[in-house]
């Protein structure tokens, strides 16, 4: 049998397409959700309509990115059973437990008070209704928080024994689990790369909405009531996209440290493989950019940043970073085998460390950038000044109104970027599993010996093919969603509730009110 298309080959396909599509929405979801949140609490303190339309606009895409989110999370854990079975016959003592957790507890606050926010609009006390919105933020937060713990003791298995009667893996301490610095660490580094998401996906469709009206008023169409409003409320999340964005691009990049330096302790083969580092080196360099085929051990040309690896390992940039021949000869002296068994994709792995790296602070910098020509008082605007008997010149004047970014090209790039941290979260996933092989739980299964042993190749396929085309399907379906929505703007028409709604409820002694609710002539 071709090797390319072994049972196992193909199973690891077909989780790395369905995990990826996954993990388009999760950290859109996690953001738009806190994001969401935050205009309608600026809603209910100023009670200023621009926060309520935006927080109307923002929250519809949210919740077209939840419904994809959970669609094809659920999808994805039936490959457990599928192609995975001894896997989850091994570890699913201590790899359910986080899971079960999440389902339990943050699932549930998801679905009942994504529920609540939605249809209680005209039904629930402003404040009340803002808590519910503030919940489900909390509850993708937990729901993360869970499923990283899961992956993480899968990189650092901690907090269990092997039982010798079963060969299982057993839960001992579900705290070390949670708690453990791998699963702190890459939380942290995968929220705020979320909120770096969602910070430029708000950018991105800000500037949209923002340079379709400058170009208007530069044909000179006067903004009609309605896009006014419009304007206001993009205004508005342009800003809060912009500094979202940046304090999460900081954070991520210092999450990124702290991670790497847990990564060299723990997995010291992805840390090499992540800078194709053959031989060992002391002061180990970092590659920005290398030409050659980096799984032979050289490159033709690259250029290098000296010491910085060694720096990203030890905190400090002279000590000495092991090679790729080193540590696979260790490992295969410890766990057995050849030790080329023991070298992941050094492709992969060397290159998407660095577009991980590289489309994520382009985001990170381009937001900096948007922040600084976007601030109050201090934008120059350029104006004709004409006199009586004056040819007419250019002035820059300044101007207390906020004038989003300052050239047409700030525009495009901030369109532009708005899909630059999903690549990098892509990337940055791919990286992370591809590191780690041949390990499927580091240092106690490998991945051949995860698979399911019943299923054939045929059986592989059909179900990759399957998947693929359902995901397919939804992605055409989650695209012509954001598109018609996010094109067509906040519905400023909407005007938000006035009333409270517990004037509904007739007080004792008074009669009905004249908004309450009718009794049903008939129901089931």
């Amino acid at each position: 049998m071709n090797l390319a298309l072994a049972p196992e080959t193909l199973a690891r396909w077909q989780f790395g397409i369905t995990t990826v599509y996954h993990f388009l929405f999760v950290p859109l979801t996690i953001s738009l959700a806190a994001i969401t949140a935050g205009l309608e609490t600026a809603w209910v303190r100023t009670g200023k309509e621009k926060y309520f339309h935006a927080t109307k606009f923002w929250g519809k895409l949210f919740l077209i990115n939840i419904a994809m989110g959970v669609v094809t999370g659920i999808v994805q854990e039936f490959q457990f059973g599928m192609n995975w079975s001894d896997y989850s016959r091994f570890v699913g003592d201590v790899f359910g437990a986080p899971l079960a957790m999440e389902a339990l507890l943050a699932f549930f606050f998801e679905s009942t008070f994504i529920g609540l926010w939605i249809f209680g609009w005209d039904k629930l006390p402003k404040k009340i209704h803002c808590a519910c919105i503030w919940i489900v933020a909390v509850g993708t937060i937990l729901s993360s928080y869970f499923i990283l713990a899961a992956n993480s003791w899968m990189q650092h298995p901690v907090g269990y024994v092997i039982d010798k009667a079963t060969g299982k893996a057993q839960l001992t301490d579900i705290w070390a689990v949670m708690t453990q610095n791998t699963t702190l660490v890459v939380v942290f580094h995968t929220l705020t790369a979320a909120f770096l998401t969602g910070g430029a996906f708000v950018v991105g469709i800000a500037s949209l909405h923002l340079w379709r009206a400058k170009r208007k008023q530069l044909r000179g169409e006067e903004p009609g009531e309605k896009q006014r409003h419009q304007i206001g409320a993009m205004r508005t999340s342009l800003r809060v996209g912009l500094v979202v964005a940046v304090i999460a691009g900081l954070g991520t990049a210092i999450s990124g440290d702290s991670l790497g330096k847990v990564m060299f302790e723990q997995q010291p083969m992805k840390m090499a493989a992540a800078e194709a580092l053959w031989e060992t080196k002391a002061p180990a360099p970092f590659s920005v950019f290398a030409v050659g085929d980096v799984s032979k051990g050289h490159n033709s040309v690259e250029i290098e940043i000296p010491g910085l690896l060694s720096f990203l390992s030890h905190n400090n940039f002279s000590d000495a970073v092991p090679g790729i021949n080193d540590i696979a000869a260790q490992e295969a002296a410890r766990y057995g085998g050849k030790p080329e068994d023991y070298i992941p994709s050094i492709f992969m792995t060397f290159w998407g460390f660095r577009l991980m790296i590289g489309f994520g602070m382009t985001s990170f910098v381009a937001a900096l950038i948007g922040l600084w020509t976007t601030r109050k008082k201090f934008w120059l605007a350029p104006q004709f000044r004409t006199g009586e008997n004056e040819v007419p010149r250019l002035m820059l004047t300044r101007t207390r109104e906020m004038s989003p970014f300052f050239t047409t090209w700030s525009w495009r790039i901030g369109i532009l970027t708005m899909g630059f941290p999903l690549i990098a979260n892509s990337f940055g996933w791919i990286f992370t599993e591809m590191g780690r092989q041949p390990w499927a739980v580091y240092g106690l299964m490998k991945t051949g010996n995860a698979v399911s042993p019943g299923v054939s190749q045929a059986e592989v396929l059909t179900s990759m093919g399957i998947f693929t085309l359902l995901y397919g399907i939804l992605a055409v379906v989650e695209v012509k969603l954001l598109v018609k929505y996010a094109t067509a703007g906040p519905d400023t028409d909407e005007k938000p509730p006035t009333k409270d709604p517990r004037l509904r409820l007739p007080s004792p002694g008074a009669g009905e009110p004249e908004d309450a609710d009718k009794p049903m002539t008939f129901a089931y």
